[in-house]
């Protein structure tokens, strides 16, 4: 079957299937193209739950929830539903369902760090751990607007679908985040070494939105 499911995974024909057939042939019982998808979202959804949670074993974890979700719901899965919106839905709910046993500790590494812009390499990564303890003050909304918006560069209009509200109504929310986002950075810069850090550990479980998947 391990044959199998790498063979499908390296056909170049499969390079140009669509998420949405490549999830129906799962929900029709074709279980291996859900390597395929795999292939496609193990890294930007591990990019998601980092940002967020500052923790990458925890995120390595949540991603194979996500696909185990999947496969346990894949016949929920509707023709004409955007994949992307659908897996990110699962995603979220996968990350509270977890805060709601175990109350997140956050601790900064280095390669949580967004990107920051190139130069000296040591006020570099000054800079980056700052950004990163910045993203994880913010209120839960906001920090997740941010990386689903900046860091997975979601499109509005599939954010404004995730969090049910208009795509107006995302962009105003994304530029307020941003603007406190620049104050909370600002903030940690003149603080004493060592109190920011503690200030991010300080994390409260996100509350569960959308529909279960």
């Amino acid at each position: 079957m391990q044959g199998q499911d790498a063979g499908r995974e390296n056909d170049p024909r499969m390079h140009s299937v669509t998420d949405e057939e490549l999830m129906l042939q799962v929900r029709d019982g074709a279980g291996e193209t859900l390597g395929v998808l795999f292939d496609r979202y193990h890294a930007p959804l591990y990019n998601f739950y980092t940002k967020l949670t500052g923790d990458r074993t925890l995120s390595e974890d949540l991603v194979q929830e996500v696909f185990l979700r999947i496969l346990r719901h894949r016949k929920t899965f509707r023709q004409g539903t955007p994949f992307r919106a659908w897996i990110y839905q699962i995603a979220r709910n996968a990350r509270i369902d977890h805060f709601r046993k175990t109350r997140p500790e956050v601790l900064f590494e280095p390669e949580m760090a967004p990107a920051v812009a190139p130069g000296d390499p040591a006020q570099q990564q000054q800079e980056s751990e700052l950004l990163h303890r910045a993203l994880m003050e913010l209120p839960e909304e906001k920090r997740e607007l941010l990386v689903l918006c900046r860091f997975q560069e979601l499109p509005y209009e599939e954010v404004a679908r995730l969090v049910g509200c208009g795509v107006a109504t995302v962009k105003v929310r994304i530029h307020r985040a941003l603007i406190e986002l620049r104050q909370v950075f600002h903030r940690l810069q003149a603080a004493p070494a060592g109190s920011a850090q503690r200030n991010a550990r300080q994390n409260i479980p996100p509350r569960r939105l959308g529909h279960e998947v």
